[in-house]
């Protein structure tokens, strides 16, 4: 069977159609992304226009009948229909006539969802095979797809926990939500493991799955677990081409989440992938190399010491380079990487190789995740990738550099081991019943060299301990958070990174400190609006200056636009920010910047809540050129930059970078690099 051209981009998962080439590496020629879509008839925008508008009044009627009741939790299953085809007809992406009868055939089933709603029956809760679902993200608020596999025996209820694996899907420029939720309810995918779960993840669009489509898994995780009984010791995570990326990035961020990883093709760091796969001369800033730290697993290489992984390429796939890296990364760590080739084979799974894939897969998942793996090696370049089972790096002595640890227990001598390096704050903590020592005697620890007897184990057989370093010595602390103002799990940058959590937009109403930076900072703001609908598939919350309130600030990162004269948020904490700024200039430290052409964008804990981020001017930082290879979609400016308004903004950035850095571990201001 010829599956139609939807299907084709979800599940035969190729990188060939409208991506990456030589053509892409021409940042003043940007194809957009993604593509416009083929006009379709009248007659048949305005049968989809009124169905459209039909559904949307009855998702609003059941939003207010449902109020306050549990089964509004399930509004996004109807709400996933309506996006796909009011989006589709609203940003002119249908992407071949067929679609027409997809369009018609997905608000049908919104409506009929919504009707049973009405009765308070849902009964594709208790439906196996494939089945369309939603959540609302806490990101922005929008409706996110995501499609389930489930299997024939699944019994609804309190029964034998059930493996789930996720499939991230490949690279797909026309893959709208009307071509997603339209996919996965037609073809189960590339596997499906006997008695599991398949969850197909929409991932944000086509980010492999980075920065904001990382959140997917987690969101679309904790969405599928309120109706279905998932073991979350048998979560396996898959994925080929752009979803092999994925897969790798998952599952080196993530080695305590996962039972198995089993990544396919894609790439797995930047800067060879784009010489070899891409043909681009790379030549990247200072602050970009280092912000390759986030995404380059053959950084993390070392925490595959903890996740069984099968990697897969067929022998004639110039994407073979992926795993082809991973194995010197790991080579270098001390392990042998597992790497399925299928023979003579492209950018396709070989039958064979798919065999031998599922057999050692399976063998894994079926014992689970090791739930207190007794020695845990672990990497990471920056405090948002934290945790590894047991272990858990609570604070860095300097981000963006290599930070290690090694934990052994010593079961015969009753004695954790830990050695570090770049760390300066540290958790040892094991769930209820997995203490491994008798429940009367203190275990001993010895940290870097130094020996603490650690705090008892509780009756519950959970234990948790937490170490601060100052300096070069150790010390035992009651907490990770002192209330002191330091770079911590989710509090850490770059820029990007506040756009992982809820965020909140606030216009300016006020007149600019200057016109031209004024007419800047309004334009970066569309710009922002519009690229996160286009990339990340939601609608940004936005609300002016002035209509800001306490549960605003409590609740969301607040991505502040314009200046302190005309954004009445940003004149409340003007003072007690980093970097200055009045109409004469921009004060970075020493330095001093012409305020008629000049103005900062930069990330910084919210001093009227300092839980949460402030954003200066900024959405994402990657641009239009980034969008033509996933590669390239990692954030391109650090904590701060002052932008030159004067230099046009184009493809690539925001205008000319005067200057940029990351601020230090706990938010100063502090020199750095200059090229």
């Amino acid at each position: 069977m010829k599956l139609p051209i939807s299907l084709v981009a979800l599940f035969t998962l190729t990188l060939t159609a409208l991506a990456d080439g030589p053509a892409d590496n021409k940042a003043e020629s940007v194809r957009p992304v993604p593509p416009p879509g083929v006009k379709i008839s009248d007659e048949a925008r305005t049968e989809l226009t009124a169905g459209a508008a039909a559904l949307a009044k009855e998702i609003e009627a059941l939003r207010n009948s449902l109020k306050g009741k549990p089964a509004l939790d399930l509004l996004p299953d109807v709400q996933i229909y309506h996006k796909a085809v009011d989006w589709a007809l609203r940003y002119d992406e249908f992407y071949n006539t067929n679609q027409v009868n997809s369009a018609r055939n997905l608000l049908k089933q919104g409506g009929e969802r919504a009707a049973a709603l009405k009765e308070g029956k849902s009964p594709w809760l208790t439906q196996t095979g494939l089945v369309a679902r939603g959540y609302l993200s806490k990101i922005d608020g929008s409706v996110q797809p995501y499609g389930l596999v489930i299997p024939a025996s699944y019994a609804p209820g309190p029964s034998q926990p059930y493996r789930l694996d996720f499939w991230i899907h490949g690279r797909g420029e026309t893959l709208s939500e009307l071509s997603f939720v339209d996919g996965v309810q037609k073809s189960p995918g590339q596997f499906t493991p006997p008695g599991a779960i398949v969850l197909h993840l929409y991932g944000r669009y086509c980010c492999a799955n980075k920065l904001a489509g990382e959140v997917d898994l987690f969101e679309a995780l904790e969405s599928a677990k309120k109706n279905y009984f998932i073991d979350d010791n048998r979560i396996v995570v898959r994925g080929f081409s752009m979803g092999g990326a994925g897969c790798w990035q998952f599952a080196a961020h993530y080695p305590g989440v996962f039972c198995a990883a089993a990544p396919g093709a894609g790439f797995s760091e930047t800067a060879d992938f784009l010489k070899v796969f891409q043909k681009e001369t790379v030549q990247p800033t200072w602050y970009e190399k280092k912000l390759w730290h986030i995404y380059d697993c053959t950084d993390y290489a070392l925490n595959f010491y903890n996740l069984p992984t099968v990697a897969y390429s067929g022998e004639i796939d110039s994407q073979k380079q992926a795993a082809d890296m991973m194995e010197k990364a790991l080579a270098a760590e001390g392990m042998k990487l597992t790497h399925i080739i299928g023979p003579k084979t492209g950018h396709s799974y070989e039958k064979n190789a798919k065999d031998e894939i599922n057999r050692r897969i399976d063998a894994i998942a079926a014992k689970g995740r090791d739930l207190l793996p007794e020695h845990v090696k672990f990497t990471t370049w920056t405090l948002r990738y934290n945790r590894s089972h047991w272990v858990t790096v609570d604070a860095m002595e300097q981000h963006w550099e290599r930070a290690r640890v090694d934990a052994d227990i010593d079961d015969e001598n009753e004695t954790i081991k830990v050695t570090t390096k770049n760390v300066a704050g540290l958790t040892l903590a094991m769930p209820s019943g997995r203490y491994p020592f008798a429940l009367t005697k203190k275990a001993k620890i010895v940290l870097d060299g130094t020996k603490f007897d650690a705090p008892p184990a509780e009756t519950d057989r959970s234990w948790t301990v937490h170490f601060a370093k100052t300096g070069k010595k150790w010390a035992l602390v009651t907490s990770v958070n002192d209330g002191s103002l330091a770079k911590r799990h989710g509090l850490q940058g770059p820029i990007d990174d506040a756009f992982l959590d809820s965020f909140l937009m606030v216009k300016p109403t006020g007149t600019p400190l200057n016109e031209k930076v004024g007419k800047w900072a309004a334009g970066e703001f569309t710009h922002a609006v519009t690229h996160w609908r286009n990339q990340y598939r939601g609608d940004a919350r936005v609300k002016d200056d002035t209509a800001i309130t306490d549960e605003d600030i409590a609740a969301h990162n607040l991505v502040l636009w314009g200046d302190p004269q005309s954004n009445k948020l940003l004149a409340r904490i003007a003072d007690k920010l980093p970097v200055k700024w009045t109409a004469a200039g921009v004060q970075v430290g020493a330095q001093t910047f012409d305020g008629s052409h000049h103005a900062p964008v930069l990330v910084y804990p919210n001093p009227l809540n300092p839980k949460k981020y402030v954003v200066l001017n900024s959405g994402f930082t990657f641009r239009e050129y980034d969008y033509l290879n996933n590669a390239r979609q990692v954030p391109k400016l650090p904590d701060f930059a002052i932008i030159d308004v004067n230099t046009p903004v184009s493809p690539r950035y925001p205008g000319g970078i005067a200057t940029a850095g990351f601020f230090g571990e706990h938010w100063e201001l502090i020199p750095g690099p200059t090229k």
